[in-house]
């Protein structure tokens, strides 16, 4: 039951074992009290001469016992959450390791929801149950047993009865833990698309807003969080009955013995101190029964939500070694490449049904070294997939990438970036100077190195008129800059990674006719005497392309020069009649139409 918690624990075990040691004698200190008081009770019953000092005695004894008792559970806690806390420290240590061997793609499909609530909220319900299930609900089960022991040797008879009230609240116990545990998964799923949808409605608020689409939106996000709300519910309610039949009969552990035990003693078969005494521990051990009891059904859930936590993370790893990059040279090749994305979706039983739609079939090309190789094609045809194949986002379910001849998967994901510069239509900025966001390309770049990547990538035209200039701040993902600004940024971090292999994908979409022949610019500084992929709508950007290869629904249709694909290529042809009919179109008004 707690083997994934020791497993995670390493060396704050200890922490573990002594909380609950602490806190047995902080149970049990809760117990004595009620066998001094049968010492005074029994004499007074059985008109037995007792002085003041001996009642005093007993009283003080209690009293110590009450103060102790306070004391040992305040440090069995105290104990009990420092070892909690180290042990899910090591637990997200362990989760960010195996994260980090995950495709980057793959975490990006997780979606920020899901990885927020396993990091942060999935994590931190795991520390109540640690702090307290483990030593609270181990102390409260093992005294009251230790008093039933003691009570079948003062009269087993009477013991039996102030057990009765133990067997069926076990079996309703078990029923509520049976029926709690068919709702968990699906309760945790609920929680997950929650998470997801509530982040999405968000962060997708402005065009929520600016295309009307606030009923549609918003009726996603009620139905998520309804069907969260729904599963919870079912879950309580099938546990509902169950909590409350074992919560009113466990404590009753003298529900048996005060009638029957007074009738045995009247009879004979039993003494009265002996029922006195029974009485007293039965007493005794009702709160802490009841403890017990609420700690044992949550105790299961602490392996269940570790290894949901594992489960999360269970992908394939990325493929690679521990290699530096030994390529002979920067041609990259694709090799009879077939990639599908994943997607899953909550079967009957709560557990997902993944499936694969495969976007990329059967792909081979090369890409010479020095060269320029643009990727074209329609909307979904696969040009991005193929970009992110090759930074290693995900693994291809067929087929390889190569530089230089070596394998992407022969080589670690660190030599690898070592050797691309990609820069993307959407780029990230921290919230932090403009200065340090350029810096991310090579963290050792000096001041001046900095400055000068931002001059190549035509940014000081813009950081000259802010306050600070390139000091200033970029704002929460950036948002103090334009999307044509930020995509003049991460052309800087490019230029002063200076990687041989440069992929661009759709990097001058964010910017308008004033700034396009500066972006040409900065890409024309980033890309000198390297290897480069483009991804490009707009065809004219890559006619003088070393090679042009032409997509169409996920396969390669051409390879070639412009010239040789427009005599050749139909579906280069009507990509590039549209490109044309787009640079002709203009708007007319009203008035000019007439």
């Amino acid at each position: 039951m707690f083997k994934k918690i020791f497993e995670y624990a390493g060396p704050h075990k200890k922490g573990i074992y002594t909380a609950t040691a602490v806190m047995l004698l902080s149970v049990l200190m809760g117990v004595l009290p009620f066998v001094l008081a049968y010492q005074i009770i029994a004499p007074l019953v059985m008109s037995d001469p007792i002085g003041t000092a001996y009642v005093t005695t007993r009283l003080a004894g209690i009293l110590v016992c009450l103060v102790l008792q306070a004391i040992l559970n305040g440090w069995g806690l105290d104990i009990s959450h420092r070892a909690a806390y180290n042990t899910l420290l090591r637990l997200r240590v362990a989760l960010q390791k195996r994260f980090e061997t995950l495709p980057l793609g793959v975490v990006q499909d997780k979606g920020t929801g899901t990885v927020k609530k396993l990091f942060v909220d999935d994590v931190d319900s795991l520390e109540l149950l640690m702090a307290h299930s483990l030593p609270e609900g181990i102390a409260n089960l093992m005294v009251p047993i230790a008093v039933y022991v003691a009570m079948f040797c003062v009269d087993w008879k009477l013991a039996l009865m102030s057990l009765a009230s133990v067997p069926l609240s076990l079996v309703a116990m078990m029923l509520m833990y049976s029926v709690g545990m068919k709702q968990m998964g699906p309760y945790y799923m609920a929680g997950q698309k929650m998470n997801n949808t509530i982040i999405e409605y968000f962060n997708g608020m402005e065009v929520v807003k600016v295309f009307n689409k606030d009923a549609d939106s918003f009726e996603r996000f009620r139905s998520d969080v309804t069907s969260y709300r729904d599963n919870t519910l079912a879950w309580y309610k099938a546990a509902w009955p169950w909590m409350a039949i074992y919560s009113c009969l466990l404590p009753c552990t003298i529900i048996l013995t005060l009638p029957l035990g007074g009738w045995f003693t009247y009879i004979g078969l039993s003494s009265l101190p002996d029922l006195i005494l029974v009485l007293c521990l039965s007493l005794s051990i009702g709160l802490p029964l009841l403890k017990a009891m609420g700690f044992l059904p949550t105790m299961p859930q602490l392996n269940y939500k570790i290894t949901a936590l594992e489960q999360m993370l269970d992908a394939a790893p990325l493929q690679q070694t521990e290699d530096s990059f030994r390529g002979k040279d920067y041609t990259i090749t694709y090799n009879d490449v077939t990639f599908g994305y994943q997607t899953s979706q909550p079967g009957p039983d709560g557990q997902p049904i993944v499936s694969v739609n495969n976007v990329i079939t059967n792909v081979s090309f090369t890409a010479r070294a020095g060269q320029k190789t643009a990727l074209v094609g329609e909307s979904g045809s696969g040009k991005s997939t193929l970009a992110k194949l090759l930074i290693h986002y995900y693994d291809p379910q067929q087929g390889s990438i190569s530089i230089g001849g070596q394998k992407l998967r022969d080589m670690s994901l660190t030599a690898l970036n070592n050797q691309i510069s990609y820069v993307a239509q959407d780029q990230y900025l921290f919230n932090t100077s403009l200065l340090e966001n350029i810096r991310v390309g090579r963290l050792n770049a000096t001041d001046d190195e900095v400055i000068e990547a931002a001059r190549k990538a035509q940014c000081m035209e813009f950081l000259e008129k802010l306050p600070q200039g390139i000091h200033s701040m970029a704002g929460d993902a950036g948002k103090m800059l334009s999307g044509g600004q930020r995509q003049r940024i991460a052309l800087a971090r490019a230029i002063l990674k200076d990687a041989p292999i440069v992929v661009l994908d759709e990097a001058t979409a964010y910017a308008d006719p004033e700034n396009e022949e500066k972006m040409e610019a900065a890409i024309a500084e980033l890309v000198k005497g390297k290897t480069l992929i483009v991804i490009a709508h707009k065809l004219p950007a890559i006619m003088n392309a070393d090679q042009i290869c032409v997509m169409a629904h996920g396969s390669l249709v051409a390879t070639g020069t412009h010239d040789k694909l427009l005599e050749s290529c139909e579906e280069y042809k009507k990509l590039w009649k549209a490109a044309q009919d787009s640079a002709e179109w203009k708007v007319h008004t009203a008035k000019e139409g007439k």
